[in-house]
C-alpha cells in the first residue's frame, strides 16, 4: 500500500515527528510504500529521504497518488483531503488538550485513532464523528532500536531525566532534589537542557532510573531501565507490572501525572525500586508495544478504510459543508497559518461550490494585503 503521512512538522526528534519516522520505516521493512508530508521539514526529513522514504514539503511535488491518508494535525490533514479529493484517510489523535491535535469531522476520514483514553474522550466529545469510527491503538517503541540493557544493581545508581521539556523552570530542579536525597548520580537529555540526541537508545542503557513520560517512558522502559513517571506536568508513579496496564492505557502520559512537582511526591516515587520487577514491566513492554505488531495493526486499519471507501458512494455535499464548518472555525483562531496553506489549495481545485467558494472568498478579502 502506498500510505501518506502528515505532520506539521520534521524539524526535531520529538513527538509525533519520531512516531511519523518510526512509523514510515517499519512500513516501508514491511513491504508498504510510505509518503511523507510536512511543510516544515528538517533534520527528520532529511533523515527519511535518506533511507529512501519519499519526504515532501509541498503535496504538488509527491511522484504517486496515495491509497490512504494517515492524518496527523488538522491543517495537513485538510490540505491533504483537498489535494487527493478520491483518497480516503485515518485521523490521529495525540493528545488531549491541544489546538493542532483538535478533532474534526470529515465525511472522507473513515477512522478516527485515538492514541490512549484521553485522546479517545476528546474524539468522542467532537461533534459530527460516529462511535462505531473510534480506535485505539496504544503507541509503540521499535524494539530492535531498544535492546534490553545488562542486570540492573540492586539499588539504583545513576538517574536520567529524558524529556525535552526539562528545564529549571518545569520538573527539573524537584526531581533533582530528590535525586541528591538519595545519593544518586543525575543526568538530563532533552532539548531545553541543551542535551538532545537523535539515538537515545545508545544512552539509555547506562541509567538504572529514568524520570519520563508517554513515548520516551515507554522507550526507557523497552531498555529495562526502571521508570518514574514524571514532566513538566506533574509527578506521577513508578511503573510496576501491577499498574502497567492501567497506565498504558493512559499512555503513561499527562493524565496520570497528578501530584505537584515537589521532591517529597517524586522521592517515595524512586523508593519503590525494584529490578526485578523492572524486568517483568520491560517484558511486558517488549511482548506488548513492539512496533512491528503496531505496524501491522495500522496496516489493517488502512485496509478496512480502502475497502469501506470503495463500497460507499462520494459525498460532496457533505464534504463542502464540513469544509465550510472547518473554515469558519480556523480562519477566527489565533494565527492564520493553519487555514492559510488550506486556502493556498482551495484556490487551485475547480468547483468548490458556492458556499464554500463564497467563505473562501470573503476570508481572503479580510486577508488581503498580509
Amino acid at each position: 500500500m502506498k500510505i501518506l503521512i502528515t505532520n506539521t512538522c520534521l524539524e526535531g526528534y520529538t513527538g509525533t515527528e519520531v512516531v511519523v519516522r518510526d512509523l514510515a520505516l517499519e512500513l516501508q521493512r514491511q513491504g508498504h510504500i510510505p509518503l511523507v508530508y510536512s511543510p516544515r521539514p528538517g533534520p527528520l526529513a532529511a533523515e527519511l529521504i535518506s533511507y529512501g522514504v519519499e519526504t515532501v514539503s509541498d503535496l504538488e511535488k509527491l511522484s504517486t497518488v496515495p491509497d490512504v491518508i494517515h492524518g496527523h494535525h488538522h491543517a495537513q490533514v485538510i490540505e491533504a483531503l483537498l489535494h487527493f479529493q478520491t483518497v480516503p484517510a485515518l485521523y490521529v489523535c495525540h493528545s488531549g488538550g491541544a489546538d493542532i491535535d483538535e478533532p474534526f469531522y470529515f465525511p472522507r476520514i473513515l477512522r478516527y485513532v485515538a492514541v490512549d483514553n484521553r485522546c479517545r474522550a476528546r474524539l468522542e466529545g467532537t461533534p459530527g464523528i460516529p462511535a462505531h469510527r473510534i480506535e485505539v491503538v496504544l503507541n509503540a517503541v521499535d524494539l530492535r532500536r531498544f535492546q534490553a540493557r545488562g542486570k540492573l544493581p540492586t539499588r539504583p545508581r545513576r538517574a536520567l531525566i529524558f524529556s525535552n521539556y526539562a528545564s529549571r523552570s518545569t520538573h527539573l530542579p524537584a526531581v533533582r532534589r530528590a535525586c541528591r536525597r538519595l545519593g544518586l548520580e543525575f543526568d538530563v537529555l532533552g532539548a531545553l537542557a541543551g542535551t538532545g540526541v537523535d539515538r537515545p537508545e545508545t544512552v539509555l542503557p547506562r541509567y538504572d532510573l529514568v524520570f519520563a513520560k508517554a513515548r520516551c517512558a515507554l522507550e526507557a522502559m523497552a531498555t529495562g531501565s526502571a521508570v518514574v513517571l514524571c514532566d513538566f506536568a506533574g509527578a506521577g508513579p513508578m511503573v510496576t507490572s501491577e499498574n502497567f496496564d492501567h497506565l498504558r492505557g493512559w499512555n503513561f502520559g499527562a493524565g496520570v501525572l497528578v501530584n505537584p512537582l515537589r521532591p517529597e511526591y517524586i522521592t517515595p516515587e524512586i523508593e519503590q525500586y525494584d529490578p526485578e520487577d523492572a524486568v517483568r514491566v520491560a517484558e511486558r513492554v517488549r511482548e506488548q508495544a513492539g512496533l512491528q505488531a503496531a505496524a501491522q495493526r495500522w496496516t489493517s486499519l488502512y485496509t478496512e478504510v480502502v475497502q469501506e471507501f470503495q463500497r460507499s458512494e462520494p459525498d460532496r455535499e457533505g464534504e463542502l459543508r464540513a469544509l465550510g464548518f472547518y473554515l469558519r472555525k480556523w480562519s477566527y483562531a489565533k494565527g492564520r497559518e493553519p487555514v492559510w496553506n488550506v486556502m493556498k489549495r482551495l484556490r487551485r481545485i475547480p468547483l468548490i461550490g458556492n458556499e464554500v467558494g463564497n467563505l473562501a472568498r470573503k476570508i481572503g478579502q479580510r486577508w488581503s494585503g498580509t
